[in-house]
């Protein structure tokens, strides 16, 4: 009796991935998970760098970044994975801020800012909004 050795090829992750995922379309959100983790921990990683100062005797230059677009990058990965960074703060009653404001005290609000500030800034949340100019005499 004669034993024939069968050797087996090592399977690497990509090779297991695929015959994992019987469908092209697994295999490509197999891969884009893979990619945004990449993403991800690289973010992660120069934040980090841009606020830990490190030692002297690694020898690595200290490097002067803003950190706003990696911020940025890094909370839309985490938004993809359906993390929320942040909280929006809730009312007494668990309502949107500035949901119990009357329309008078709006108006007295509106008018006093108008009064100590020459411009102001109105954030609209819903449209569409038409804006009709004030003429004053």
């Amino acid at each position: 009796m004669e034993k024939k050795e069968v050797k087996e090829e090592k399977k690497g992750l990509l090779n297991k991935i695929k015959e994992g995922a019987e469908d092209h379309e697994d295999q490509l959100a197999i891969l884009g998970t893979f990619v945004r983790l990449g993403i991800l921990v690289w973010s992660g990683a120069i934040l980090t760098l841009a606020y830990v100062k490190l030692p002297a005797d690694w020898k690595i230059p200290e490097q002067k970044l803003d950190p706003t677009f990696i911020a940025s990058v890094f909370t839309g990965v985490l938004a993809t994975f359906g993390a929320q960074v942040g909280s929006k703060k809730n009312g007494a009653n668990g309502s949107a801020p500035g949901a119990n404001i009357s329309k008078k005290d709006m108006e007295y609000l509106i008018e006093k800012a108008s009064q100590t500030a020459p411009a102001q800034i109105v954030r609209i949340e819903q449209g569409p909004v038409k804006i009709v100019p004030h003429n004053e005499k």
